[in-house]
């Protein structure tokens, strides 16, 4: 048994939850925050035998692909109302697999 720890951004957990479940996966959601941008974040923990951890990344892979963003950014040397857009890199995941001594449903 394997535990995958995946942290995503709040816009793909909907997807990534929706295409988990499409392919008979169970997980659950836990809120959190991440350090960039102080953006919210979904961590998702999903138990699965050995054999579907490949099958479960690939999921992974396929709903939260990393894609460029453009947000305002403020700039203090120019007056307050101009904000200069930047771009950024947001999607992906951060993925921990785990080994899982044991799994007790209670």
């Amino acid at each position: 048994m394997k535990l995958v720890i995946t942290v995503i951004e709040d816009n793909d957990a909907a997807f990534l939850m929706e295409a988990l479940v499409e392919n008979g996966i169970q997980a659950t959601k836990l809120a959190s925050t991440g350090g960039f941008l102080l953006q919210g974040n979904t961590t998702l923990l999903i138990g699965v035998e050995k054999e579907k951890v490949e099958r479960v990344l690939e999921i992974i892979r396929t709903t939260c692909a990393p894609r460029k963003k453009v947000i305002p950014q403020i700039t203090p040397e120019l007056p307050t109302s101009v904000s200069v857009p930047i771009e950024i890199e947001a999607g992906g995941a951060i993925v921990f697999v785990l080994d899982v001594d044991q799994f007790l449903k209670l």
